[in-house]
């Protein structure tokens, strides 16, 4: 009967440790931005900048410090990654014919798929 005590409190320990080191939660925010015409076409070579507007003191918007920018590949998408969730601003060009602009909210350890229509 003695035995079975350090058996049962060794299995316990061992157990606990793998739960608490198996547990890492993801929080990295991702985002798939597609780009597409106006009648749904995919759109590669678009430019899209990612960006927050921030409100100062004196009550005017200006852009803060999180941005960041990429080109659609051929299917008409791209990918981005965050630390933080956040929302931002998106303006994608095409030439200087196209343009659409959206809002995408971020959200934690999730991935967020956001479509912008590009029109003349």
């Amino acid at each position: 009967m003695k035995l079975k005590t350090p058996l049962v409190f060794i299995a316990l320990i061992t157990s606990t440790v793998i739960l608490l080191f198996s547990c890492k939660k993801e929080t990295d925010c991702k985002l798939i931005v597609k780009t597409k015409d106006s009648i749904g076409n995919p759109l590669p070579g678009v430019s899209i900048k990612l960006f927050a507007n921030v409100k100062t003191s004196s009550g005017t918007l200006t852009e803060a410090d999180l941005k960041s920018e990429s080109v659609s590949d051929a299917v008409g998408a791209c990918s981005f990654t965050f630390k933080l969730p956040a929302v931002l601003d998106v303006k994608a060009q095409k030439d200087s014919t196209l343009s659409g602009i959206g809002i995408i909210k971020l959200v934690e350890g999730e991935t967020v798929e956001e479509t912008v229509f590009l029109k003349k």
